[in-house]
């Protein structure tokens, strides 16, 4: 029998544009589980290798391998949906008539998320009418001796409007410590930020990294882009003096540990030891975890459980495992490498000490996460913290163990090669399968977005595009050859819309990169908020030119930089061209480099001066360019924490790992001395670089003092 994999007489396989174009058959297929057969990396259309296709099918659960095969799962497919009344679930908008695709004898209803009913009559039941109740629901079709259910979801129109415009500062929590820090910033110094932020500065809003719980082991990855779960936050940010038990426990000798932890990083210009760290704060916790609780405590305890409900359990069993197996699941016993494995009920009840401890940590850090978000309402900010979302999880952590069947089992998320990057990018991250989510009513995704949005006062999405496609790269197969598979755009949004208007959250996309035409419209339309950062918005159709300030996007949060990108700082003093040629990642040479850096900034110095924003001859200021900023119709305007005291350093230096400091890094001054929290509020540059948005943005209230 053929086979449709690209291979040389070798044996290995060949790049995808070197291949033959796929065989119809196999295109058709693809289009019909919402595989794209082309991408365009700038150049025009490039056809994705049948290698690729066949990979990406089967990882959707279709057998491509063959000609045979291939004809024989089109057919199945065209039978299947011929024959299928609803479809796993319906996405309508809240205020439109919505046609659906039934006989028009067939008869609706609707059982409504609170018990009530909802019957359509005859005759009108190919529509569902506009009235009906945000939610999720449950609809039901007979037609003769046909009968089907599915999953019903009414989402908003769009997310609600901003109270106003507001500025705000763009943190990594865990460099930002102060002198009660054990070493990383934490919850507590996220309450002081904000307090400080709004009271003082009368700033709306502080967006900050994702907090999902790490890779437990040693070294740790230090990424907060990579997690282990992003339904849960990680216990290291915990700060452990707030947790009630500590007032009764005598954890003498821990403070002086914590102080000698704080010292290295602030005292020794070191780098943040998430390892260390963690290692004292969980000594410190299991000592909290047997000092009795009040029975006020446990009853919040025992309700934070029953909320959770099998998220939860699931994932403190795959901790309580992970200390006895090791963090990769893949690797444990056989019985145990499924949620609902054949030991799994042996093994919950050997750990169910360690288990409830997992669970006890969560519990915390939930906690102390709604009192960061009290704090920020408390000090008067119109939106308060703005959480991160991951694209994606660690391929061996908890939520890929627990949300196994609606993960894409050996895919890897990444992007494809573009004029930025030929070689592509592989991230190392299932992708949620479109067939199986809408199988579950978009349940575990709806999940992870109420989690995520229930202590923020507004949700940032990281690569938002991924709501409409992500490239798929099977496993063993470089990031060259992957494949764009779509999403029901409108159900992934609807449920979006959804739990963000319930949890009284906006939405931000990082819409940043290469976007798709059309979902840039399609998010705005739907309330959520785009990312424009000042070095990349420029007129592309007049040569790239600076694009005017009364040009930008309202819907948006606009920046100068972001943890990816090299601070303002390090731009204006040419930092950031030295820092990738030492480390070799310069695509031209270093003088043509540093020529273009400087044309840059002259025109930046033009046009500030040409808008009444810098003196003549001057060069380019960071006031400056985040006056520019306020310029902008934008609706939040994000100013970075670091550039308040000159850090030129950036968080993250993509293109690196163990060459560069990635996400170790405490805020420092120009010359890369940390500076506390404390210390950053009373600094005088920080006064000068929050004057312009405090003035033009912040609520008019008098202020309260400092952290």
């Amino acid at each position: 029998m053929a086979a449709y994999l690209d291979r040389d007489q070798a044996g290995e396989q060949v790049p995808a544009e070197d291949a033959p174009p796929p065989p119809p058959d196999l295109v058709a297929l693809a289009h019909a589980y919402g595989v794209d057969s082309t991408y365009n990396p700038g150049g025009g259309n490039v056809p994705v290798g049948s290698d690729t296709l066949v990979a990406v099918l089967a990882a959707l659960g279709v057998d491509a391998s063959t000609p045979e095969s291939v004809r024989a799962e089109l057919h199945r497919h065209r039978v299947e949906t011929a024959a299928r009344l609803l479809p796993p679930t319906v996405v309508v908008r809240q205020g439109r008539r919505t046609a659906l695709d039934v006989p028009a004898e067939a008869e609706l209803a609707v059982e409504l998320e609170d018990g009530g009913h909802w019957g359509l009559p005859k005759g009108h039941s190919h529509w569902l009418p506009a009235d009906l109740p945000l939610g999720r629901h449950r609809l039901t079709a007979k037609a003769g001796p046909r009968e089907a259910s599915a999953a019903l979801i009414v989402a908003p129109e769009r997310l609600p409007e901003l109270p106003g415009r507001s500025w705000g500062f763009l943190a990594q929590l865990y460099s930002v410590l102060s002198d009660r820090s054990w070493g990383m910033g934490d919850l507590g110094d996220l309450a002081d930020l904000a307090q400080w932020a709004g009271h003082t500065h009368g700033a709306g809003f502080v967006q900050i990294n994702p907090l999902h719980a790490g890779m437990p082991g040693t070294p740790s990855d230090p990424s907060p882009y990579r997690p282990s779960s992003r339904r849960f936050a990680d216990p290291v940010h915990l700060r452990i003096e707030a947790v009630p038990e500590y007032a009764y426990a005598g954890l003498d000798g821990y403070a002086e540990r914590a102080g000698r932890l704080r010292a290295e990083v602030l005292d020794h210009d070191g780098l943040i030891d998430r390892d260390a760290v963690w290692a004292l704060k969980r000594e410190a916790l299991e000592a909290l975890y047997a000092v009795p609780r009040t029975a006020g405590r446990e009853a919040a305890l025992r309700a934070f459980t029953e909320r959770e409900g099998e998220w939860l359990e699931r994932y403190a069993t795959w901790c309580a495992l992970a200390e006895v197996h090791g963090p990769n699941w893949h690797g444990w016993p056989k019985g145990l490498r499924r949620p609902d494995g054949p030991h799994l009920a042996a093994a919950r009840a050997e750990l169910a000490e360690r288990i409830g401890f997992h669970r006890w940590l969560a519990w915390l850090v939930d906690e102390q996460l709604g009192r960061a978000q009290q704090a920020a309402e408390d000090a008067g900010m119109a939106v308060g913290l703005i959480h991160d979302l991951a694209v994606g999880v660690h391929p061996d952590g908890a939520d890929a163990w627990a949300l196994q069947d609606v993960l894409a089992n050996g895919i890897s998320v990444g992007a494809p090669p573009d004029a930025f990057n030929a070689h592509g990018q592989d991230w190392g991250l299932p992708p949620w399968r479109p067939d199986a989510l809408a199988a579950t009513g978009y349940r575990p995704f709806a999940d992870l977005l109420r989690a995520a949005a229930r202590h923020a006062g507004a949700l940032r999405i990281d690569h938002v595009m991924g709501l409409f496609r992500l490239w798929w790269v099977p496993a063993g197969h470089p990031p060259t050859r992957g494949a764009y598979i779509r999403y029901d755009a409108e159900a992934m949004l609807g449920v979006l819309a959804l739990e963000a208007l319930r949890a009284g959250a906006y939405v931000i996309g990082e819409d940043l990169g290469t976007v798709e035409p059309g979902v840039r419209e399609e998010l705005a339309s739907r309330g959520v908020l785009g990312t424009s950062v000042l070095w990349f918005e420029r007129d592309w159709q007049a040569k790239g030119e600076i694009l005017p300030p009364e040009r930008w996007r309202a819907g948006c949060l606009a920046t100068l930089t972001t943890h990816d990108l090299p601070p303002t700082a390090a731009r204006l003093g040419g930092e950031h061209v030295e820092l990738r040629h030492r480390l070799g990642l310069l695509a031209r040479p270093l003088g043509e480099e540093q020529d273009a850096a400087r044309t840059e900034l002259a025109e930046w110095a033009a046009e500030l001066t040409a808008r009444g924003l810098l003196p003549e001859g001057a060069e380019p200021t960071p006031e400056a360019l985040y006056a520019f900023l306020l310029a902008t119709p934008a609706a939040l305007v994000g100013v970075w924490l670091p550039d308040a005291v000159g850090d030129p350093r950036p968080q993250n230096l993509p293109g690196t790992w163990d060459q560069y400091p990635n996400w170790r890094l405490p805020v420092a001054d120009r010359e890369g001395h940390p500076v506390t929290l404390d210390a950053l509020a009373a600094a005088p540059s920080t006064a000068r670089l929050v004057a312009g948005p405090a003035a033009r943005l912040g609520r008019r209230t008098p202020p309260s003092g400092g952290v």
